[in-house]
């Protein structure tokens, strides 16, 4: 099903750049308390999650937050979220992907956009009676849509959310190539490149690609080709996009999800949405017509700066909590 938002922004925040940029820096730090849990992983390596709420009992309703590329618990869209749930009985958790809480993985290999089996062992790990509840952002929320519809009926997550979803990795990819969208792709692939050269340093024996090329590289494409391809398995860059893209699992989710999406979001095109029949029944597609990519800035009562997604996130999964609670 697809549904127009109720999200409008006022005219002085209404520009997909002004809503992108502005997204990524209100609320960054809030000083949330925290306790951080560290999962080992069968391959040797681990995963961070920071607890909010950790003296919850462990087996009550739990909200797992999967971060966009590059994102960690500092990233201003999780801030909010924790905020909000900070004076309730939610437990909260923030899975960090592999290298992004603050210290580097102990593999040459890292994460990326279609990376399921991490989260699949996160949500094995969880009691069996926890009423799990998952919200992806961009990135995370194409690994989320990728693994449910994997999962489909085995699926132990009650309800999930997903946030501004390159639904194309090869789409989003090139879009990154063109006009004032380049400067996103710039700054990540900053970020990307710099921990390829640490990775480098940890992971002589491995065999990365000259320094000189790695300075190179200047699109996504060339960096999926090169670094995230071979790392993780895939044939090329182009084998890793048509594995990892959300779009064709959408079809098989039975878990009860809202996607929400904004018709402006300079990391890629229009054109990539899904339609109607590219949905499950269990999908709500909610598209607003601006937003950026994951702003969705307002105004609200006495607050210049507001964020749709710290109201809306929680409206919906309180309504998917009623649901299952009242049919009990």
């Amino acid at each position: 099903m697809i549904i127009q938002s109720d999200f409008k922004p006022i005219s002085w925040l209404s520009g997909r750049h002004i809503q992108t940029i502005l997204g990524s820096f209100i609320n960054r730090n809030l000083g949330i308390h925290t306790v951080r849990q560290r999962v080992e992983l069968p391959d040797g390596d681990f995963i961070d999650i920071d607890w909010l709420n950790h003296q919850t009992k462990a087996s009550s309703s739990t909200i797992l937050f999967l971060h966009g590329l590059e994102g960690s618990i500092e990233s201003s869209y999780i801030q909010e979220l924790l905020q909000h749930y900070e004076s309730t009985d939610w437990r909260i958790g923030v899975m960090h992907f592999r290298g992004c809480s603050g210290e580097p993985n102990r593999l040459p290999r890292s994460y990326h956009s279609g990376d399921t089996a991490d989260l699949d062992y996160i949500v094995s790990t969880l009691e069996s009676d926890t009423e799990l509840y998952v919200v992806g952002f961009s990135l995370g929320g194409n690994v989320l849509l990728k693994y449910l519809g994997e999962q489909g009926k085995r699926s132990r997550i009650r309800s999930a959310i997903a946030v501004s979803v390159p639904f194309s990795l090869g789409d989003a990819a090139r879009t990154l190539d063109t006009g004032l969208s380049r400067l996103y792709r710039w700054h990540l692939l900053n970020y990307l490149k710099e921990k390829t050269r640490q990775k480098k340093d940890l992971f002589p024996n491995y065999p990365w690609p000259e320094n000189d090329l790695i300075s190179k590289i200047s699109t996504f494409s060339e960096f999926d080709h090169e670094i995230t391809a071979p790392l993780h398995g895939f044939k090329s860059g182009e084998d890793y996009y048509q594995c990892c893209s959300c779009a064709q699992f959408l079809k098989s989710i039975l878990t009860p999800t809202l996607i929400i999406h904004a018709k402006d979001d300079p990391f890629m095109t229009a054109d990539s949405i899904p339609t109607e029949s590219q949905l499950s029944e269990s999908i709500t597609l909610e598209i607003t017509e601006k937003g950026g990519h994951m702003g969705f800035l307002q105004t609200k009562e006495n607050k210049l700066v507001h964020r749709y997604l710290s109201d809306r996130i929680p409206q919906w999964i309180g309504l998917q909590y009623s649901k299952v609670n009242s049919s009990n």
